[in-house]
């Protein structure tokens, strides 16, 4: 195979209607228009949602829930993705970002304890599930709340 060998699979491109070439093509005239009307004029045509004025289904329908604005998000963190953390490092959102071990961090931090750790490490984060405190400190590592 090579590049000038290569094809669209038959029928995958499709020639575009041509609108308005002659009562032959079978989209002349009106182009596919019909007469008159909302829909035939230039611009034409309703909003999405819009049913002829009768009231529309997301105003019809029930408001449900409440989001509280101050709801804290929180950035997972396993304790498997820091065995490979060198002994007596302070692992912090910083240190996090920059060796590529969390891409991004939305609002705060938080270590879960799936996972084993092999070596002794200061964690700093916002918040620790029980377990991933209990299997730093077992270590001789340092769990520091932000």
């Amino acid at each position: 195979m090579r590049l000038d060998d290569l094809r669209p699979n038959p029928g995958a491109r499709t020639a575009p209607k041509r609108l308005g070439r002659g009562i032959g093509s079978g989209l002349g005239k009106t182009s596919g228009k019909g007469h008159k009307g909302q829909n035939a004029r230039a611009g034409g045509g309703v909003r999405p949602g819009f049913e002829g004025g009768q009231l529309p289904l997301q105003r019809r329908l029930p408001k449900r829930g409440f989001r509280n604005p101050e709801h804290a998000v929180f950035t997972l963190l396993n304790l498997e993705r820091l065995e490979d953390v060198p002994a007596g490092t302070v692992v912090n959102p910083e240190y996090l970002l920059r060796e590529g071990i969390l891409r991004r961090i939305d609002g705060r931090v938080k270590v879960l304890g799936r996972g084993e750790l092999t070596q002794a490490i200061t964690v700093q984060a916002h918040a620790f599930s029980q377990a991933a405190k209990e299997k730093i400190e077992a270590l001789g590592g340092k769990a520091e709340v932000l």
